[in-house]
């Protein structure tokens, strides 16, 4: 059977009906791949930005005020990936895919979490080490 032939049967408009909502519930599972993979981009520019911040003004006055604003932007990103992950696999968990295999929802939490992971490190670095020396 080809992918555009109904599955065989006695009512063919029940089955043409059935066959296209089955692949808009795979487009549906694909849109929600790219929303994820929209919000990691969100998240990664969050990130940077925080980091931009941090690099353009290092020598900001008072020194904290520059860590603090860049330390909103980082753990913003964190929020947005996991976030993300968490919309991402509930919307998984109530569609069935029929025609494509869906990436699985482990993936989804192993990216989300070491993002997390990352914006965490990257941020006790920030408060934590100055040009490779601890802050007193």
């Amino acid at each position: 059977m080809a992918q555009d032939d109904p599955p065989e049967g006695k009512d063919k408009s029940t089955e043409w009906a059935e066959f296209r909502t089955d692949l808009a519930e795979d487009r549906n599972i694909m849109a929600m791949e790219r929303t994820f993979a929209g919000w990691m981009r969100t998240a990664f520019a969050a990130i940077g930005i925080g980091l931009g911040f941090r690099a353009v003004f290092g020598e900001f006055e008072p020194p904290w005020l520059a860590k603090a604003i860049a330390t909103m932007f980082i753990v913003g990103g964190a929020w947005l990936a996991v976030t993300a992950e968490r919309r991402a696999c509930r919307t998984l968990q109530r569609l069935n895919p029929h025609e494509f295999e869906a990436i699985p929802t482990p993936n989804f939490k192993i990216m989300a979490y070491a993002v997390a992971t990352g914006a965490a490190i990257l941020t006790a670095g920030l408060w934590l080490l100055n040009d490779g020396d601890i802050a007193g």
